[in-house]
Protein backbone atom coordinates (compact mmCIF):
# COMPACT_ATOMS: atom_id res chain seq x y z
CA UNK A 1 0.00 0.00 0.00
CA UNK A 2 2.91 2.45 1.16
CA UNK A 3 4.00 1.89 -2.66
CA UNK A 4 1.07 3.95 -4.36
CA UNK A 5 1.21 6.59 -1.84
CA UNK A 6 5.34 6.51 -2.31
CA UNK A 7 4.46 7.01 -6.06
CA UNK A 8 2.07 9.82 -5.77
CA UNK A 9 4.58 11.73 -3.70
CA UNK A 10 7.55 10.78 -6.05
CA UNK A 11 5.10 12.44 -8.95
CA UNK A 12 4.72 15.55 -6.76
CA UNK A 13 8.07 15.84 -5.44
CA UNK A 14 9.59 15.87 -9.18
CA UNK A 15 7.25 18.08 -10.43
CA UNK A 16 5.22 16.04 -12.82
CA UNK A 17 1.87 16.95 -10.75
CA UNK A 18 -0.04 19.64 -8.77
CA UNK A 19 -1.42 17.92 -5.43
CA UNK A 20 -4.46 19.30 -6.05
CA UNK A 21 -5.14 17.89 -9.06
CA UNK A 22 -4.24 14.33 -8.76
CA UNK A 23 -7.28 11.35 -8.72
CA UNK A 24 -6.83 8.21 -7.86
CA UNK A 25 -8.66 5.23 -9.68
CA UNK A 26 -8.80 1.38 -8.95
CA UNK A 27 -11.34 -1.19 -9.41
CA UNK A 28 -11.81 -4.46 -7.33
CA UNK A 29 -9.01 -5.06 -5.14
CA UNK A 30 -7.45 -1.99 -7.05
CA UNK A 31 -10.24 -0.64 -5.43
CA UNK A 32 -9.16 -2.25 -1.87
CA UNK A 33 -6.18 -0.25 -2.69
CA UNK A 34 -8.24 3.00 -2.89
CA UNK A 35 -10.26 2.57 0.50
CA UNK A 36 -6.59 2.06 2.50
CA UNK A 37 -5.37 5.43 0.64
CA UNK A 38 -8.26 7.39 1.63
CA UNK A 39 -8.10 6.14 5.09
CA UNK A 40 -4.29 6.50 5.40
CA UNK A 41 -4.07 9.57 3.06
CA UNK A 42 -6.84 11.17 3.12
CA UNK A 43 -5.29 14.65 2.10
CA UNK A 44 -3.07 12.96 -0.83
CA UNK A 45 -5.97 13.01 -3.23
CA UNK A 46 -8.50 15.79 -4.81
CA UNK A 47 -10.30 12.72 -5.46
CA UNK A 48 -10.66 9.03 -6.17
CA UNK A 49 -12.28 6.88 -8.19
CA UNK A 50 -13.34 3.37 -6.04
CA UNK A 51 -15.29 0.73 -9.13
CA UNK A 52 -16.75 -1.78 -7.17
CA UNK A 53 -13.71 -2.04 -4.56
CA UNK A 54 -13.23 -4.97 -2.07
CA UNK A 55 -13.68 -2.58 0.89
CA UNK A 56 -15.24 -5.18 3.07
CA UNK A 57 -12.42 -7.49 3.00
CA UNK A 58 -12.85 -9.06 6.63
CA UNK A 59 -16.28 -9.31 6.57
CA UNK A 60 -16.44 -10.57 3.34
CA UNK A 61 -13.26 -13.62 3.99
CA UNK A 62 -15.35 -14.83 6.86
CA UNK A 63 -18.48 -15.36 4.86
CA UNK A 64 -18.04 -18.94 3.21
CA UNK A 65 -21.00 -18.23 1.84
CA UNK A 66 -20.29 -15.88 -0.51
CA UNK A 67 -19.34 -16.88 -3.93
CA UNK A 68 -15.51 -17.05 -4.38
CA UNK A 69 -14.45 -16.80 -0.65
CA UNK A 70 -13.09 -20.02 0.46
CA UNK A 71 -11.12 -20.15 -3.22
CA UNK A 72 -9.35 -17.06 -2.57
CA UNK A 73 -8.23 -17.77 1.20
CA UNK A 74 -4.67 -18.64 -0.73
CA UNK A 75 -4.81 -14.86 -2.21
CA UNK A 76 -6.28 -13.01 0.73
CA UNK A 77 -5.69 -15.10 3.69
CA UNK A 78 -8.62 -16.95 5.81
CA UNK A 79 -9.45 -14.44 8.58
CA UNK A 80 -10.97 -17.53 10.92
CA UNK A 81 -7.03 -17.60 11.81
CA UNK A 82 -6.27 -15.23 14.49
CA UNK A 83 -3.10 -13.80 13.07
CA UNK A 84 -5.05 -13.45 9.76
CA UNK A 85 -7.85 -11.95 11.01
CA UNK A 86 -6.01 -9.42 12.48
CA UNK A 87 -3.44 -8.70 9.94
CA UNK A 88 -6.39 -7.88 7.55
CA UNK A 89 -8.26 -5.50 10.10
CA UNK A 90 -4.76 -3.24 9.85
CA UNK A 91 -5.75 -2.25 6.52
CA UNK A 92 -8.89 -3.10 5.87
CA UNK A 93 -11.12 -0.53 4.16
CA UNK A 94 -14.13 -0.97 6.26
CA UNK A 95 -12.83 -1.23 9.44
CA UNK A 96 -10.43 1.71 9.69
CA UNK A 97 -12.55 5.00 8.32
CA UNK A 98 -11.99 7.34 10.56
CA UNK A 99 -13.03 10.96 11.01
CA UNK A 100 -11.12 13.23 8.60
CA UNK A 101 -11.51 15.81 5.65
CA UNK A 102 -11.89 12.60 2.94
CA UNK A 103 -11.45 13.48 -0.66
CA UNK A 104 -14.08 13.44 -3.51
CA UNK A 105 -15.62 10.26 -3.92
CA UNK A 106 -17.06 7.91 -6.95
CA UNK A 107 -17.79 4.28 -5.57
CA UNK A 108 -19.35 2.28 -8.39
CA UNK A 109 -21.42 -1.26 -7.49
CA UNK A 110 -23.09 -3.65 -9.07
CA UNK A 111 -26.65 -5.69 -8.62
CA UNK A 112 -25.40 -8.75 -9.85
CA UNK A 113 -21.97 -8.57 -8.92
CA UNK A 114 -20.45 -12.38 -8.15
CA UNK A 115 -17.12 -11.13 -6.80
CA UNK A 116 -17.80 -8.07 -4.98
CA UNK A 117 -21.24 -7.55 -3.42
CA UNK A 118 -23.02 -4.38 -3.81
CA UNK A 119 -23.44 -4.33 -0.19
CA UNK A 120 -19.86 -3.54 0.44
CA UNK A 121 -19.19 -0.16 -1.55
CA UNK A 122 -22.72 1.09 0.14
CA UNK A 123 -21.59 0.23 3.67
CA UNK A 124 -18.43 1.44 3.10
CA UNK A 125 -19.76 5.08 2.06
CA UNK A 126 -22.21 4.78 4.35
CA UNK A 127 -19.60 5.06 6.94
CA UNK A 128 -17.48 7.76 4.97
CA UNK A 129 -20.58 9.82 4.98
CA UNK A 130 -20.81 9.94 8.81
CA UNK A 131 -16.87 10.13 9.12
CA UNK A 132 -16.13 12.80 6.65
CA UNK A 133 -15.60 16.10 8.31
CA UNK A 134 -15.53 17.56 4.98
CA UNK A 135 -18.02 18.83 2.89
CA UNK A 136 -16.60 17.27 -0.66
CA UNK A 137 -18.91 14.89 -2.31
CA UNK A 138 -18.90 10.66 -1.38
CA UNK A 139 -20.73 9.37 -4.30
CA UNK A 140 -21.96 5.40 -5.07
CA UNK A 141 -23.64 4.86 -8.49
CA UNK A 142 -24.99 1.27 -7.98
CA UNK A 143 -25.68 -0.36 -11.43
CA UNK A 144 -28.77 -2.59 -11.25
CA UNK A 145 -27.96 -4.58 -14.45
CA UNK A 146 -24.15 -4.89 -13.87
CA UNK A 147 -21.97 -7.40 -12.88
CA UNK A 148 -18.35 -7.48 -11.78
CA UNK A 149 -17.19 -5.92 -14.86
CA UNK A 150 -19.38 -3.04 -15.29
CA UNK A 151 -22.01 -2.78 -17.99
CA UNK A 152 -21.98 -5.10 -20.76
CA UNK A 153 -22.24 -3.60 -24.63
CA UNK A 154 -19.71 -1.51 -26.32
CA UNK A 155 -21.91 1.42 -25.81
CA UNK A 156 -22.89 0.93 -22.19
CA UNK A 157 -19.33 0.62 -21.50
CA UNK A 158 -18.93 3.84 -23.01
CA UNK A 159 -21.18 5.59 -21.44
CA UNK A 160 -19.84 4.26 -18.31
CA UNK A 161 -16.14 5.53 -19.01
CA UNK A 162 -17.85 9.35 -19.73
CA UNK A 163 -19.87 9.19 -16.54
CA UNK A 164 -16.48 8.05 -14.64
CA UNK A 165 -14.23 10.69 -16.50
CA UNK A 166 -16.85 13.33 -16.15
CA UNK A 167 -17.36 12.89 -12.49
CA UNK A 168 -13.53 13.28 -12.59
CA UNK A 169 -13.13 16.33 -14.05
CA UNK A 170 -15.99 17.42 -11.73
CA UNK A 171 -13.66 16.61 -8.49
CA UNK A 172 -10.82 18.53 -10.90
CA UNK A 173 -12.95 21.96 -11.01
CA UNK A 174 -12.58 21.27 -14.70
CA UNK A 175 -16.05 20.60 -15.51
CA UNK A 176 -17.15 23.01 -18.53
CA UNK A 177 -19.73 25.21 -17.38
CA UNK A 178 -23.54 23.54 -17.77
CA UNK A 179 -25.64 24.52 -20.85
CA UNK A 180 -28.59 26.47 -20.01
CA UNK A 181 -29.96 26.15 -23.77
CA UNK A 182 -31.54 23.04 -23.69
CA UNK A 183 -29.50 22.12 -26.57
CA UNK A 184 -29.00 18.52 -24.93
CA UNK A 185 -25.34 19.72 -23.52
CA UNK A 186 -27.00 19.41 -19.90
CA UNK A 187 -25.31 17.35 -17.71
Amino acid sequence: FSDFGSCRDHLVNEGWADPQHIVARGGSAGGLLMGVMVNQRPDAFAGVVAEVPFVDNVNTMLDPTIPLTVTEYEEWGNPNDPATFEMMSAYGPYENVKSADHPALLVTAGLNDPRVQYWEPAKWVAKLRSETTGSRPILLRTEIDSGHGGPSGRYDAWREEAFVLSVILEMLNLAPPLSTTGDGGER
